[in-house]
């Protein structure tokens, strides 16, 4: 094990009001950590939304630890991916769009808690890019549903390319479905999971595992299959709250409306949009409830600790904005619930991001990283959340910081946004010119000001992105994943016996 490496004393207090206590079967607990894509906290009923349906989460909440103020640290699936992973911020790991990897010696948690005796897996979606497909990940048991090339690599020397080309199509065509790219490979991620997790509960080693479960629901399209279309009525789907009438809209913003190509959209419109994101979120729901069922069946969960979150959110129309890049709530807001052993069911709403779940992740692996600039979700610590946005639909870095009730939108390029999020939680009034919060945006400009050199961080990533696009045009490098399930391992094959596969496989019925 590397020098650099510490692993902490059992009774090593770090500080943690919430302490993981082992159970009578391992000495250390197993990690079940469920992802969700595009899913805003604002969606879900365990935030307050009144229409979507999510019987399991509410489950899960109700017998764990709900954040109320838990953020991405980029609004964009890659960068908050690589970002979380890495327990830092995309700009210090310079992942800084879709088509930007981790480099080479960055350790993630996969990484620590193969080094704390784990054993490590990942079914589903991490939109890493580069040679590298795994991670830190001992297994990984799906491809990933985006390119692992550097094809969208956004182009800051020209603006108005447009890299994703993504357009209004997803909001204008959601609707009803029988299945689609993302249905089935949401329904792959999770039968690989359960018979992953059904592998552990014969495992005799006792070895703790972590099981990472991604998947790519509700992230647009916005469609959803009769089972889950059919729990919602039409009448019930809600529309935005605020409206783009209500508001001026600010200089990003307006920028992202260019590069959507947004324009005016129907109320019914709307509102099959929402119905099928809202059918998409009861979808994953219901993969949540069976991989927790599984536990139970199993005997596992007494000895598991479940974490829930996704990405980022989506605006869903709100402001007159679609799908993410913003800092605004419904993009940046994620849901995250710890439930497991000893962790006390309750809400806290003190700001956090995704950051912290490598500390944290650390933490109940007893091992000590080495560099992050989260803490961990098991502390009472106060401290500001930073966000970056750094990829298409801008030409110079937006960052986000949120302390306390405060929450700063700040760009070199934009005039400065701030809101008081505790009374004014749809972000209408920008307090910037209002004297009473004169300190506070004081302060937090301070922040930002410390935080990051935004000219140097710019020249470094059109560096980036010029090099990476020169790459992938001269090489077109093959870095898709393809998995290897070990099928010949799993069934009956020349030279091997019915009962000795068999009984490999075979697990009794608990209870």
């Amino acid at each position: 094990m590397p020098h650099s490496v510490t692993l902490l004393n059992p009774q090593t207090k770090i500080g943690s009001s919430l302490r993981f206590t082992r159970g009578q079967h391992m000495s250390k607990p197993n990690i079940l950590f469920i992802m969700a894509d595009q899913l805003s906290a604002k969606a879900l009923s365990i935030y307050g939304h009144r229409v979507t349906k999510t019987p399991a989460i509410q489950g899960l909440a109700d017998c764990g630890l709900v954040y109320e103020a838990a953020y991405c640290n980029s609004p964009l699936c890659g960068p908050s991916r690589q970002s979380m992973m890495a327990g830092r911020l995309p700009s210090q790991i310079k992942c800084y769009d879709n088509a930007s990897g981790l480099r080479v010696g960055t350790p993630t948690f996969a990484h620590y808690l193969n080094a704390a005796g784990y054993r490590t897996c990942l079914s589903g979606k991490m939109h890493f890019v580069g040679a590298d497909q795994k991670q830190g990940f001992q297994e990984r048991l799906t491809t990933d549903i985006y390119p692992a090339d550097f094809s969208w690599t956004p182009n800051w020397d020209d603006p108005n390319a447009n890299v994703r080309f993504q357009d209004m199509k997803n909001v204008l065509n959601a609707g009803m479905c029988e299945r689609s790219m993302q249905i089935d490979y949401d329904d792959d991620v999770a039968y690989q999971a359960q018979r992953w997790l059904y592998d552990r509960a014969t495992d005799k080693s006792q070895k703790p595992w972590m099981l990472t479960v991604s998947f790519t629901s509700p992230h647009d399209p916005y469609t959803a299959q009769p089972e889950f279309w059919s729990l919602y009525d039409d009448s019930e789907i809600d529309l935005p709250t605020v409206r783009v009438s209500d508001i001026s809209l600010d200089t990003h913003s307006m920028r992202l409306q260019n590069h959507y190509s947004i324009h005016e959209v129907d109320d019914s419109t709307l509102r099959r949009m929402r119905h099928g994101y809202y059918g998409a979120i009861s979808y994953i729901d219901n993969k949540v409830k069976a991989l927790i069922e599984l536990l139970d069946r199993t005997g596992m969960r007494e000895d598991t600790i479940i974490v829930f979150t996704s990405d980022h959110g989506d605006m869903m129309g709100e402001r007159g904005m679609y799908y993410k890049k913003n800092f605004f709530e419904w993009s940046s807001r994620v849901p995250l619930i710890l439930a497991g052993p000893n962790i006390k069911p309750g809400r806290n709403d003190r700001p956090v991001s995704l950051v912290d779940i490598l500390p944290t992740f650390c933490e109940l692996a007893e091992i000590a990283p080495i560099e992050t600039c989260g803490t961990s979700l098991l502390e009472n610590c106060e401290k500001p959340v930073l966000a970056e946005y750094l990829a298409e639909g801008v030409s110079y870095p937006t960052f986000m910081i949120r302390e306390l009730n405060y929450k700063l939108f700040w760009s070199k390029n934009d005039p400065p946004l701030l809101f008081d999020i505790k009374n004014d939680p749809n972000e209408i009034e920008n307090l910037v010119e209002d004297a009473t919060h004169a300190p506070a945006f004081s302060k937090l400009v301070k922040l930002a000001e410390e935080a990051w050199n935004s000219d140097k961080l710019r020249s470094e990533i059109i560096n980036s992105q010029n090099k990476r696009r020169l790459m992938q045009k001269a090489e077109d490098p093959q870095w898709d994943y393809a998995p290897d399930l070990g099928m010949s391992d799993r069934y009956v094959r020349a030279g091997r016996w019915t009962v000795d596969v068999e009984s490999k496989a075979h697990l009794e019925v608990k209870g």
